[in-house]
């Protein structure tokens, strides 16, 4: 990207946290809605590769279905960018009221042990939302956030992820890591992303038939310190959003953090395939798809 086009997408999203909130949401949410109607018919090159990973998700699907699949899924993205902008200005005892939890005791368990707990979560429904859920459930917790450009998108995004009540820290390999190992040695919670390798340093697993790559940063956290490996799955609901925590995957020794990965690749296709419009993949994830990139004239 240019050094115009960060400025642009800096302004832009400085622009979406000062005017969405001061809309009202019946007219805001409509807007938003539209907007991804109209990128859909545009199938810009992240609406084809949206298109892509569905077809894998819903292989049933034919093509009238899949670009239903795709508009809904655009329409649910859109619905994250426009609960993001509204979220540091909303009522958080409301927000939280309307999150639907299943399996919180298996965090509780996890803490009541004292080794903290790793969370991780697919791109899927609004992972800001259960960070509410999370900090009002058990207080703050840790998580990272990939550098951006310019500088100043990347302090905006970890500004609005502060102001919600969580602790972020740069996505700079063995730092990161050992700032994450030192919350869980305190007992506390740590969340990852763990299901786009950003690195290309992941695990290979088999991931709706295909191969794609997982991050095993969750499992090696979760082997270092005892902490418990908990995979977890958000949604939207009419009402609210749904967040369902699973059971603990297990990891004991360095041998099992390839099994483990593939666990929890296993419980997110189960929850995505459940809810395939609220997965949020706009890039390339499958190995196939990645390597052919290049000669189909794709961006990485």
């Amino acid at each position: 990207m240019s050094t115009l086009g960060m400025r642009v997408a800096d302004w832009s999203y400085a622009l979406g946290w000062r005017l969405v909130p001061a809309l009202p949401e019946r007219v805001s949410a409509p807007l938003f809605s539209v907007a991804a109607d109209l990128l859909a018919r545009r199938a810009p090159a992240g609406v084809g590769r949206l298109r892509d990973n569905l077809s894998r998700v819903v292989p049933q699907a034919g093509p009238t279905e899949l670009d239903d699949l795709t508009r809904r899924a655009l329409r649910s993205y859109a619905r994250y960018w426009h609960e993001a902008f509204r979220l540091p200005a909303s009522e958080v005892a409301d927000v939280r009221a309307r999150v639907d939890v299943t399996g919180a005791d298996y965090l509780d368990s996890a803490l009541a042990e004292g080794n903290g707990a790793v969370m991780t979560l697919p791109h899927t429904g609004n992972w800001d939302v259960a960070g509410v859920w999370l900090v009002g459930h058990s207080g703050s917790f840790t998580t990272v956030a990939e550098r951006l450009e310019p500088e100043s998108l990347y302090e905006r995004f970890v500004a609005y992820r502060e102001s919600l009540g969580f602790e972020v820290v740069p996505a700079d390999g063995s730092v990161s890591f050992r700032a994450l190992l030192r919350r869980l040695r305190e007992n506390t919670v740590v969340c990852l992303v763990g299901d786009r390798d950003i690195t290309g340093s992941g695990h290979p697993v088999s991931f709706f038939g295909e191969t794609a790559r997982f991050p095993v940063g969750p499992a090696r956290l979760a082997l270092s310190t005892g902490a418990a490996l908990l995979p977890c799955g958000t949604w939207f609901t009419d009402g609210g959003w749904g967040l369902r925590i699973h059971p603990p995957v297990r990891v004991n020794n360095r041998d099992e953090v390839g099994a483990a990965t593939q666990a929890v690749a296993d419980v997110f296709a189960g929850d995505i395939a459940a809810h395939p419009t609220d997965w949020h993949m706009l890039q390339s994830f499958w190995e196939a798809d990645r390597s052919a990139e290049p000669a189909r004239g794709r961006a990485a």
